[in-house]
């Protein structure tokens, strides 16, 4: 399916995530996900955050084959379920109603393997979740993480206002540490920011 078929067949739950706050990929990034799922032929995702199952939406109707989808929110999960079976996607996806914190541990105990983690859940246990979610994806798999930038400040010179701080300091913790060691990230600088980060040797488009 083609991303301008799907943002319009979307639209009801774009408005439904603007009238009750919850936060959903921007319009920029979500054409670059739908592009790069078909540019890499990404099969299998696992999803940390699906809110109302927009961007999981978007995974799917780009050529994902199937989504194992984590969040710990009741009510935005009631939500997302009722998007993937308004779309035909609901036999697709495994949703998960738990903490991530808890969850990967427990994928990891089964040897589950994606093709690609989206990240987009709480941006200060990106550096927390990692660990994982190195074992979780395939030898040439990709974590797609999404708002790395958080509005410049992670980037920024400046004070940064304390109630963000602890976030900052773990995502720039999270930039270093997949730009290190056995691994190598793009950083592609649309909207919030995205970090696409793979094993060194790997290929991606």
């Amino acid at each position: 399916m083609e991303i301008d078929k799907i943002l319009e067949l979307l639209e009801d739950e774009e408005c439904y995530a603007k009238e009750n706050f919850v936060p959903i990929i921007r319009p920029n990034s979500a054409k670059f996900l739908h592009k790069f799922i078909k540019e890499n032929n990404i099969k299998s995702v696992l999803e940390i955050g699906t809110a109302i199952g927009f961007s999981g939406s978007i995974m799917l109707s780009a050529g994902a084959e199937s989504l194992t989808t984590i969040d710990i929110n009741e009510v935005t999960n009631k939500v997302a379920k009722n998007t993937f079976s308004k779309l035909g996607f609901g036999d697709k996806v495994e949703l998960i109603l738990e903490d991530a914190k808890t969850v990967l541990p427990k994928l990891v105990a089964k040897n589950c393997k994606f093709d690609m983690v989206f990240l987009d859940g709480a941006k200060g246990q990106y550096i927390n979740y990692l660990p994982n979610l190195l074992k979780l994806i395939n030898k040439d798999g990709i974590i797609f993480a999404d708002n790395v930038l958080l509005g410049g400040m992670v980037e920024s010179t400046e004070k940064i206002p304390h109630r963000k701080r602890t976030m900052v300091v773990n995502l720039r913790k999270y930039l270093e540490v997949v730009s290190s060691g056995d691994l190598t990230t793009e950083l592609v600088r649309i909207e919030d920011g995205i970090a696409i980060t793979r094993f060194k040797g790997d290929e991606v488009c």
